[in-house]
């Protein structure tokens, strides 16, 4: 069940208090997190 598998670690580009940064998801290890995300935004696709 993939439900209860860990996600992996990650490492992504994030736009957070008016600058792109680097976030990580084992940054949050130990706390709750909601990705959020969306592909083609502002595209044609």
């Amino acid at each position: 069940m993939l439900v209860t598998r860990k996600a992996p670690d990650f490492e992504a580009d994030a736009f957070y208090q008016g600058k792109i940064t680097k976030v990580k998801l084992s940054d949050y290890r130990g706390k709750w997190v909601v990705l959020c995300f969306y592909p083609g935004d502002f595209t044609f696709v």
